[in-house]
């Protein structure tokens, strides 16, 4: 577009004397021969004419593109001259916005009680949490973290229990003999309990030790849970000495809720220790021998008992 047209134009004002020295050539050409060649001097003098109009007219429009084109030329400087500026300010990149994850649809019926209403604070945030609560104990999101601080403790020392009832009854007499004490089993052998009774055995040092750990350890918890922690959550005491507590979030869900499920299984486990106990009047360990003893002795013990009879 820069580039001009350097094409040499016909200016109009010369085009005066050619015409006037052609028409003195043909004056001259008219004295000199007939009627004949006059009329044919005529003849060319209008195609001079005619000529002559044509390269005007020629003139005129290529002057016209000449200006036209200059004129674009000069606007494409112009556009070249604009400060780069507001196309800097184009060239900054928007801001996108995000879409947000789609609210997860909670279900209107308990998963546990299909036939019951699922109670409102119980939206499924916390490891084992399928909706069960037929009593309505929780009333707002401040109980449903008390019931849970409740729940991990009982879980967590019915776990305890429902190993040490057991192996009390398999190593108690072994362990007293050992030592030269009495036995803390009854004759059936039965662990002390409230139902079973023998309570009356253990030191009272015993239960001043039990009780003082477990008020240092309950303080312990309830400071850690006021201390603002993000991280904190029910039953959270930061106790992991061998390291297997996991680093992902996926995996510390799965071991809180693997936690709370043996813990409840543990409390059913105890309960039933002791009923079963209380009603049978025999041992946990005596009356199931094959969950604790091999299976030769166990096969032995039947027999003497008279489950198995033998010729």
């Amino acid at each position: 577009f820069q580039r001009e047209w350097k094409r040499p134009l016909l200016h109009p004002s010369h085009f005066p004397s050619i015409l006037s020295i052609s028409l003195d050539d043909h004056k001259t050409d008219l004295g000199t021969n007939d009627a004949t060649s006059h009329r044919a001097a005529l003849q060319t003098g209008k195609m001079v004419k005619f000529t002559t109009a044509v390269c005007l007219a020629l003139a005129g429009s290529a002057q016209a593109f000449s200006t036209l084109k200059n004129g674009r030329t000069n606007q494409i400087l112009k556009m070249s001259e604009l400060s780069p500026e507001p196309m800097a300010d184009m060239a900054e990149p928007v801001e996108t916005i995000e879409e947000k994850a789609p609210t997860p649809v909670l279900p209107q019926m308990s998963e546990s009680m299909p036939f019951m209403a699922r109670p409102a604070v119980l939206t499924g945030s916390l490891p084992g949490d399928v909706g069960f609560d037929p009593f309505g104990f929780a009333k707002s999101e401040s109980d449903l973290m008390n019931y849970r601080e409740a729940e991990v403790k009982h879980a967590r020392l019915a776990m305890l229990a429902a190993a040490g009832w057991p192996l009390s009854e398999v190593f108690d007499k072994k362990i007293a003999g050992a030592l030269g004490m009495v036995p803390m089993l009854d004759a059936n052998d039965r662990v002390p309990s409230l139902l079973n009774g023998g309570l009356g055995k253990i030191s009272p040092l015993y239960w001043v030790g039990c009780i003082a750990l477990a008020g240092a350890i309950d303080f312990y918890g309830i400071q850690r849970s006021k201390g603002g922690n993000a991280d904190y959550f029910p039953g959270n005491l930061g106790f992991d000495p061998f390291g297997v507590y996991p680093k992902d979030s996926e995996g510390q869900r799965w071991m809180q809720l693997a936690e709370i499920k043996n813990g409840r299984l543990a409390m059913i486990a105890v309960f039933g220790f002791a009923i079963q106990e209380a009603v049978s009047k025999v041992g946990v360990v005596d009356e199931t021998p094959f969950f604790f003893f091999p299976l030769i002795e166990t096969m032995r013990q039947y027999t003497n008992s008279g489950y198995i009879l033998h010729n």
